[in-house]
């Protein structure tokens, strides 16, 4: 049972690392009817799951808009494994997310009396990427409180930069995406690890690749976009 909630919690940092940019319109659509899938792939190309996304609801108030995203994880089986909808918000240059919503209410039930707190800063993502561009840090951490048991969890994301720029060829479409590197610093339970990745980024549509690493240089895990419509 650990281990799956563990599997959930390091894929809603994959969600914040989808969905927080600095401006709504850039990389990162934010109008009703947008849906996305991704296929997650282990370092032998086999097939471990299916996450898609969909802006449910959008609104705007002066110079906020407001959106809910849908999301459902199926497992390799095609089984259902996660479900909510989680709410967030971009005003001018900043945009913010509900951290409490991204976990379902069954789920807190599911694994009976556990506090949950979800805090960080967001990935930025300026609209003018350039090559070789330094980027900001980020950070995320969630501490656990569950039948008496105390689990704290930090991914900080360091050294993010601007690789370079490619055309990438998904089953979806073909993107023209900048590539963005970072090392993503995990600690839990007193154990370090470092993993290095890159996201491909596309105008518009958002994550179209992304690659996890061994602190080798070997392929750990992917992830692509598989399907996409509006």
């Amino acid at each position: 049972m650990k281990t799956k909630l563990l599997l959930i919690l390091f894929f809603l940092i994959g969600i914040i690392s989808l969905t927080a940019q600095d401006n709504c319109s850039k990389f990162y659509p934010m109008t009703e009817g947008v849906a996305l899938e991704y296929t997650n792939y282990n370092k032998k190309g086999k097939v471990e799951g299916v996450s898609s996304f969909k802006v449910t609801e959008t609104n705007t108030s002066g110079n906020t808009t407001n959106a809910t995203m849908a999301i459902n994880l199926k497992d390799e089986k095609g089984k259902d494994i996660y479900n909510t909808d989680y709410k967030l918000s971009c005003t001018g240059n900043m945009v913010t997310l509900d951290y409490e919503s991204l976990l379902p209410s069954n789920m807190l039930e599911q694994y009976g009396e556990m506090d949950l707190t979800i805090t960080g800063n967001d990935i930025e993502i300026p609209n003018d990427l350039s090559v070789g561009q330094n980027l900001n840090d980020a950070n995320v951490s969630m501490k656990i409180d569950m039948s008496g048991i105390s689990m704290n969890m930090t991914v900080d994301m360091v050294n993010r930069k601007v690789e370079k720029k490619e055309s990438v060829t998904t089953p979806s479409g073909t993107y023209d995406c900048y590539v963005l590197y970072s090392e993503n610093q995990s600690k839990m339970m007193m154990v370090n690890q470092v993993y290095p990745s890159r996201v491909w980024l596309a105008e518009g549509i958002g994550m179209v690749k992304q690659e996890t690493y061994k602190k080798n240089g070997d392929l750990m895990a992917s992830t692509m976009l598989t399907a996409y419509s509006k």
